[in-house]
């Protein structure tokens, strides 16, 4: 469950906002079965249409919980928050690397030595604190929402999160934890790691926060610390990248020692944790730099020079590979996003101040950890199943430069809907098939609002991506460019209907759960076989654009499905996918060859019935012929 403040400074930002809806029973009931019925047999689909029916039956169950949804409404500022939050990440029970916490992968960096890469550090720290300055006094600007009906207030309650949550491992459920946020002149800290060893370092001494130099000052003794082998203690920071099960298991053991309790107090309570990352010795490449964001290359590498269940991990590498892991419990992609281009831009826009005069400063404090024969086998059992993470995640990041948005906004499309429209033909073409796909909508135009989901794989997209495959059917390119212009307006109506409150994912895990907390049978719809296809999200995908140099990247969601995050720019798009080895079904490499096709296709389209006169687009067909391509 999270625990959150009940009154705290920044509720007045979301008093203007109102609460998210709950939608109409029949129009999400409805909207269900049209999105459903491109994905599952007939036969199949009969049976859920009736089961669907027989849920929405007048005066049935369906009634009664919609009913007691509006109730729940009423009380609430935002009905749909904790059923979300506990759904999406704390009742997941997967390890947070890879499967859940997203990575902000920033430019490579050249630093002349490790002096240099630690003066890098001290300067990103600084830019740290001037951010979270800008949090405490509520001087971060308001965010208005682009897009799809710009100019909408959006939330701003997700940035308090930032450098103040916390996410405790439980045995069947995890803790979100968000504290107070508080003045700066407050006593601070960060978690710095350095060679899979953790020391405290205070920012703020005697109601002052430390200058530039200082911090270099305590980093510098930091690593010389780090390099004493004699006090080097096992690395457990390895715990925090297990399953969520077997982290609580572990903490439970660990807690057990004042010593432990004292350095696990000390950790929870940082604003942030910086990792001094050791050279990997890998081509520094985008899906390379990606890789070792996502998981640190396990023990051979850096993956155990981490704490995962803090929100915020900035890695610098001493060979320029750096970037920030998140713990996405608290926030959004968009707040990351934010906050890590502020942080950039302080970095290359913002002189050094390596002012000479260093105050007395106490030294920084390597944390302990009292280990007996039962953790050695815990940190051996976790570092194991990383191993086996790392090994497994196959990672492939496209930089897409024959075109960006800019060309998809000539055609008079909206970037976001064409890109998930390849995207779709993209799976087809590997698979003959479409799948349940999932792209976050921000409900952020309400109080506390998150995310909802954007099902694009519509009977639109797949009436498209059939004409642009199939070899035997002679469609004409007029035909081919209505059927994705059908595409692109149908995936555009769900993404307004889903940032307005109107989408029918959370909406039907609010009926589910409502009829849990009330204690009635489980209805036959939630258990239903298609419900439960229809939920495991074979394609997880995310728009994430920034304005600064960096692309955003996250794992799959299920062991045979894709991540597919994109960074759409002017010219080019920044595309990383992401699958499971040890799956049959998927390959990163495979899904790319069949996106770069499909990105071209779709282009040969669009300039093709942009020229050709009406009269001779029948004459067309063989223009675009689809390239084949499979596993």
């Amino acid at each position: 469950m999270p625990i959150l403040e009940k009154e705290t400074p920044e509720d007045r930002d979301s008093q203007v906002l109102p609460k998210v809806p709950v939608p109409p029973l029949k129009q999400t009931l409805d909207m269900y079965l049209k999105c459903v019925q491109p994905l599952v047999k007939e036969e199949q689909f009969k049976k859920t249409k009736a089961i669907v029916e027989k849920f929405g039956a007048a005066a049935g169950v369906g009634e009664f919980l919609q009913k007691k949804l509006q109730e729940r409404r009423d009380k609430t500022t935002n009905w749909v928050y904790d059923y979300w939050l506990e759904d999406m990440y704390l009742n997941n029970r997967l390890a947070l690397p890879v499967n859940s916490s997203p990575v902000m992968v920033f430019p490579k960096q050249t630093f002349r030595d490790h002096k240099d890469a630690l003066r890098f550090a001290a300067h990103l720290i600084r830019g740290v604190l001037e951010y979270k300055v800008l949090i405490d006094t509520r001087a971060l600007p308001m965010d208005f929402a682009r897009g799809q009906l710009a100019g909408t207030p959006l939330c701003m309650k997700q940035y308090y999160c930032l450098f103040t949550s916390y996410r405790y491992p439980g045995l069947k459920t995890d803790t979100l934890k968000t504290w107070m946020n508080e003045a700066s002149s407050e006593p601070e800290h960060i978690i710095v790691a350095c060679k899979n060893q953790f020391f405290v370092l205070d920012v703020v001494v005697n109601s002052k926060q430390l200058n530039e130099m200082e911090i270099l000052s305590q980093l510098e003794k930091i690593k010389k610390m780090a390099e004493n082998a004699e006090e080097r203690l096992p690395p457990f920071g390895v715990l925090t990248s297990d399953g969520r099960t077997e982290w609580a298991q572990a903490r439970d053991v660990l807690t057990k020692d004042p010593t432990n309790r004292e350095s696990l107090a000390l950790i929870e309570s940082c604003l942030c944790i910086v990792c001094l990352d050791e050279p990997c010795g890998l081509e520094p490449n985008d899906t390379n730099r990606a890789l070792l964001m996502l998981h640190g290359g396990g023990l051979e590498h850096n993956g155990v020079n981490r704490w995962y269940d803090k929100t915020m991990q900035f890695v610098i590498g001493m060979d320029g590979i750096c970037g920030v892991v998140c713990e996405h419990s608290p926030f959004e992609g968009i707040v990351l996003v934010q906050c890590s281009e502020y942080i950039m831009k302080y970095v290359t826009g913002s002189p050094s101040k390596l002012s000479p005069t260093i105050k007395e400063l106490p030294p920084p404090r390597r944390l302990l950890w009292k280990c007996n024969q039962h953790i050695q086998g815990l940190l051996v059992a976790s570092t194991e199943r990383l191993r086996r993470l790392v090994n497994n995640l196959d990672m492939e990041v496209l930089k897409f430069s024959v075109y960006g948005k800019e060309f998809i906004k000539k055609q008079k499309m909206s970037p976001d809907a064409y890109i998930q429209v390849a995207l779709q033909l993209a799976f087809y073409k590997c698979n003959g098939r479409l799948v349940s796909t999932y792209e976050s909508a921000s409900t952020r135009r309400f109080q506390e609002g998150r995310v909802d989901n954007i099902r694009s794989a519509t009977s639109e997209a797949l009436a498209f991506v059939k004409s642009m495959t199939d070899e035997k059917a002679a469609f004409t390119d007029s035909e081919k460019m209505k059927r994705l212009r059908d595409a692109i307006n149908a995936q555009t109506n769900y993404t307004i209907a889903a940032i307005t409150g109107m989408a029918i994912d959370n909406h039907l895990l609010g009926l589910q759960r409502i009829a849990k907390d009330l204690n009635i049978e489980k209805p036959e719809m939630f258990s239903d076989e298609t419900y439960l296809t229809s939920n495991q999200f074979i394609l997880s995908t995310s728009q994430v654009p920034t304005t600064v140099e960096m692309f955003c990247c996250y794992g799959p969601v299920v062991p045979n499905g894709y991540g597919a995050c994109y960074n759409p720019q002017a010219d080019h798009i920044i595309f990383c996918v992401s699958s499971f080895c040890e799956s049959t079904q998927t390959s990163s490499t495979v899904f790319v060859k069949a996106l770069k096709e499909g990105l071209l296709e779709i282009r040969g389209l669009c300039n093709s019935c942009s020229t050709a006169p009406s009269k001779l687009a029948d004459s067309s067909q063989g223009a675009n012929q689809p390239h084949k391509s499979g596993k």
